[in-house]
């Protein structure tokens, strides 16, 4: 039996709070600030906190469990986190502090800074950007004001792999390039060729994920960015996939001239609603004048040794701007420096092959179950099918919708599009191995079930709190309220379809 709707558990002269007497003259208000079709729900205190503590608990997180949703990175964010972000000198400050009054918070900021450019090996970062897809923004305009600043104006495409980052032609074409894609070789990896041959005095650069979304190191990436940089582009990389990287490559020191960062992928800062995002960028040493500001620069030396010096807010020499009021999302800063400064240099070694660990055992045991197409070593991920030759009609849909029965978050679905019913796995260093054994056993049951009773997929799931949606409905035919709508509404619906000839 389903929870009654918040409306339906409403009765009239029914109220959460209890006012005392009024004391002073009561006032008429306008009648036009008052909302006589403002049907509001009459409840008491309990039932709305029983209404959104039941609504909470049916959303599922990484702290209820399993969450391999692949480049993603959906790894636990430690509480000792969100305590340092609720430090009162830092929660309370407000964003239009002047420098004076904020350097314990610009001293944060700064270390930041070099702590990213040092794991990534990059000259500097800037903190500013929002989130991953607005640090790829800023990356590729970094990219098209250096050329526009040496007058190379004729350069006006992007190249970018098949299997790179989803948003990244996106963010090409929002920037006012051309997207050209590249086709990936047997192995998974960028097609040498079709790069030389794409390469020339037209190309403003190469946007690459590395990993790359099959979850594969690109054996060839030396030569991929010799090719870019030989012809006069730069290298962009995608740190969508840093989990993969950290202690153990730089990507500064391979030869990228800039790269976003994910806070919330990466550094353990929340994800999603949980969020704010944070994408800061880095750059090399072409790129370093033109990074979004303002940027925290040590202003004033210390006077002595046991002194602190003087930190600001300064604009790099030929900033593409201001991406973001303020400076950035600072709460996000206080996380990941509370994460880099816990784990420490051994620490941020260990995330990475704890990660990489995880996603390998996870691929070794399911390769004899299902088709893994780039079966070697992979980075944090993996990408296998998620279909059977011998079982027809049933697709990755079906298995990942099979997959919430058993109490997991399915993996990331139908994506890279280069693999047929891609599952895109990804575990993080985050869990242990008594957690991937079982969800191992899960996908190992669940291709059985496919075998020997395949509706049983088709119908799932079975114990979510929704059955099966259609999901392209849903999308086109968005229900935000709890109730039917009012018939005008419908109407109006159906008179703008009728006008579009939908």
């Amino acid at each position: 039996m389903s929870e009654p709707l918040i409306y339906e558990k409403s009765a009239p002269g029914r109220t959460g709070a209890t006012l005392p007497d009024c004391d002073v003259p009561q006032a008429e208000l306008p009648a036009d600030l008052l909302r006589k079709d403002l049907d509001l729900p009459e409840v008491s205190e309990l039932q709305v906190v029983r209404h959104y503590t039941r609504l909470s608990q049916l959303n599922y997180g990484i702290d209820k469990g399993f969450y391999p949703l692949g480049s993603c990175t959906m790894k636990y964010n430690p509480r000792v986190n969100e305590d340092m972000a609720r430090l009162p000198g830092l929660a309370q400050l407000h964003p239009l502090s002047d420098a004076d009054s904020s350097q314990g918070a610009l001293a944060l900021m700064f270390h930041l800074q070099n702590w990213l450019a040092e794991i990534s090996g990059f000259q500097g970062v800037s903190l500013v950007p929002a989130a991953g897809a607005q640090g790829e923004l800023a990356g590729i305009l970094m990219i098209r004001k250096y050329h526009v600043d040496r007058g190379d104006t004729k350069r006006t495409r992007i190249l970018i792999p098949n299997s790179a980052h989803g948003t990244n032609p996106a963010t090409v074409t929002m920037a006012g390039y051309d997207a050209v894609e590249l086709p990936s070789d047997e192995h998974g990896d960028v097609d040498l060729e079709a790069l030389r041959a794409a390469c020339d005095d037209t190309v403003a650069g190469m946007m690459i994920t590395f990993p790359n979304t099959l979850g594969l190191y690109e054996s060839h990436i030396l030569e991929v960015i010799k090719a870019v940089h030989d012809c006069g582009g730069l290298m962009y990389m995608d740190g969508a996939n840093m989990n993969a990287l950290l202690g153990v490559v730089k990507p500064g020191e391979l030869g990228f001239d800039v790269m976003h960062y994910n806070l919330h992928k990466t550094f353990s800062t929340p994800h999603g609603g949980g969020g704010p995002g944070s994408g800061p960028v880095g750059a090399g040493e072409k790129l370093l004048p033109f990074l979004p500001g303002p940027v925290v620069q040590i202003v004033e030396p210390a006077a002595a040794d046991d002194d602190a010096p003087l930190y600001g807010l300064v604009m790099p020499e030929k900033s593409i701007g201001r991406l973001k009021a303020f400076h950035g999302n600072f709460g996000m800063h206080v996380r990941a420096y509370t994460y880099i400064r816990i784990n420490g240099d051994q620490g941020i070694k260990d995330i990475t092959r704890h990660a990489v660990l995880n996603a390998n055992y996870i691929r070794v045991k399911l390769r004899d179950t299902y088709k893994v197409p780039y079966d070697h070593f992979n980075g944090h991920e993996f990408v296998l099918e998620g279909h059977f030759p011998d079982v027809e009609g049933i697709h990755a849909l079906d298995i990942s919708k099979r997959l919430m029965d058993y109490g997991f978050h399915p993996p990331t679905n139908y994506f890279p599009l280069i693999v047929p019913e891609a599952l895109m796995i990804e575990p993080t260093e985050t869990e242990d191995k008594a957690m991937l054994d079982t969800f191992i056993e899960a996908m190992k049951k669940i291709a059985a079930e496919a075998h020997e009773t395949p509706d049983l997929l088709r119908s799932a799931p079975h114990t979510a709190p929704v059955s099966r949606l259609d999901e392209v409905r849903a999308a086109k035919q968005l229900m935000l309220c709890c109730r039917p709508i009012p018939e005008w509404a419908a109407e109006t619906q159906s008179s703008r379809k009728a006008e579009k000839g939908t």
